[in-house]
């Protein structure tokens, strides 16, 4: 691993690096402008009765030891296409989501950042799954969420609201099923494509039913469901790795969470139960397939916004975040309208790392792999990827640096994947690929922080 940032030979001369510094404070700031108010920490609530009869009492925690910690997170990525009108009025959608760590109470956070109007939810629930691949749950384990003491929450649009503490065992590795409910129109859905789990839709309100029967639509996205939290005393701290497809996990098999952040979660959890002297973190995944450090797609707010413009919202405003994880850089060389120069790119990832510096974060931060054979290659586009991770190896980018290229490129032709590595486009990993991934992060790297600047 490679340690350090200084302004040492190789990096950019201070009048350019001052231009570059500018140029990214823009995008920030045009970005910001977009996003305005599109992060709130929670909606409007009704204060409706409770509801009766279907629920368990009791389901709200009281106060308890631990450290509050993301088990499960993911970006809101884009608004759902077809959803203008009626959103998800009428269905209740159970999203599926994998626990990347145990603990003793829950909390939800929902988004309707890409809502063009109010977001009604009358109920929500959350439920250990029942068995793999299933809407089935765990009839014990049915919890009736509440929004300050209401069943009923209204979202505004751009907003997200955070539910109140659920008093629930979630196991680590456990799939935790979460449903909501909305009665009436409300559009466009914000939701997650790229989720490689398998969640449900049912007609109705079929937030408390245990069994799979109604949830007959099976559905590959996440909707308006953005968090996991619990409490925890397996981890003390949450890892955030921001990224792209790569981390968002495109070409790993499906409902099996063989994304690289899996496998560090998984090695985490072995480290800690096995008492070594790792950090006892949880890991959670703000990839968005597609995702470029500088540029966002159209629509306000932005689908696929930039790292740069959500940044603060998917890393920083994550819940008790002590190291972030960078894995970017790929589609800025391979995507941008126009070819994304080499300078740019590194002052993008600067700005990030001395934004989570501000925090008191540490930086990892990750080299840019290999995509010889991918249809979007050019002599160029290499150099550029060369040059970049040239640059990151030096130590002046992150505080330190986990070598992906080095781990899975082709030792006969460092310019592709290793075959068994690739998983057949020539750019993703396949679940071999991913497994080495998360097994190359040193354990150790994640340790420590970095003084709030002053």
């Amino acid at each position: 691993m490679t340690r350090g940032r200084d302004g040492g030979a190789g990096a950019p001369p201070t009048k350019h690096r001052a231009l570059l510094a500018a140029i990214v404070t823009l995008i920030v700031a045009i970005s910001a402008a977009i996003y305005a108010g599109a992060s709130a920490d929670d909606g409007s609530t009704d204060q409706t009765p409770l509801a009766s009869g279907r629920f368990p009492r009791g389901e709200a925690a009281p106060a308890s030891t631990g450290s509050w910690v993301g088990a499960w997170s993911t970006s809101p990525a884009a608004a759902e296409p077809g959803t203008e009108t009626t959103g998800m009025a009428g269905r209740s959608v159970r999203n599926v989501v994998h626990a990347g760590v145990g603990g003793t109470s829950a909390r939800i956070t929902l988004s309707n950042l890409y809502g063009q109007s109010p977001l009604t939810v009358t109920h929500a629930s959350i439920a250990l799954a029942a068995g793999p691949d299933t809407a089935a749950a765990v009839a014990d384990t049915m919890r009736r969420l509440t929004f300050r003491g209401s069943p009923r929450v209204i979202i505004p649009a751009g907003g997200q609201v955070i539910s109140d503490v659920a008093r629930i065992a979630v196991p680590y590795g456990a799939d935790v099923l979460v449903t909501t409910y909305s009665p009436v129109p409300s559009g466009p859905v914000t939701y997650h494509p790229q989720a490689r789990q398998t969640s449900f839709l049912a007609a109705g309100d079929r937030t408390a039913d245990v069994t799979a029967v109604g949830y007959t639509t099976q559905t590959p996205y996440w909707r308006y469901l953005t968090a996991l939290d619990v409490l925890s005393h397996e981890a003390n701290g949450t890892v955030v790795a921001i990224g792209d497809s790569i981390t968002d996990g495109f070409g790993s098999e499906v409902n099996a969470n063989h994304r690289w952040t899996d496998v560090l979660a998984e090695r985490l959890h072995e480290a800690a139960g096995q008492g070594r002297k790792a950090p006892r973190y949880s890991v959670v995944n703000q990839g968005i397939s597609g995702n470029r450090i500088l540029t966002s797609r159209e629509g306000r707010p932005a689908d696929n916004p930039s790292a740069l413009s959500r940044f603060d919202r998917d890393v920083l405003q994550r819940t008790n975040v002590k190291v972030v994880v960078i894995v970017l850089g790929v589609n800025d060389i391979l995507h941008s309208p126009e070819l994304a120069d080499r300078d740019s790119i590194l002052a993008g990832l600067r700005t990030l790392t001395d934004r989570a510096h501000a925090r008191g974060l540490k930086v990892v931060g990750a080299t840019i792999m290999p995509f010889g054979g991918y249809r979007a290659y050019t002599p160029e586009r290499e150099a550029m990827r060369q040059e970049i991770n040239g640059e990151i190896r030096s130590g002046r980018v992150f505080d330190e640096v986990v070598d992906f290229d080095k781990a899975l490129r082709d030792a006969y032709d460092p310019r592709r994947l290793r075959g068994d590595y690739d998983s057949g486009d020539h750019l993703h990993p396949g679940d071999k690929g991913y497994a080495r991934m998360g097994q190359v992060l040193d354990l150790d790297d994640l340790k420590g922080a970095v003084p709030v600047e002053a």
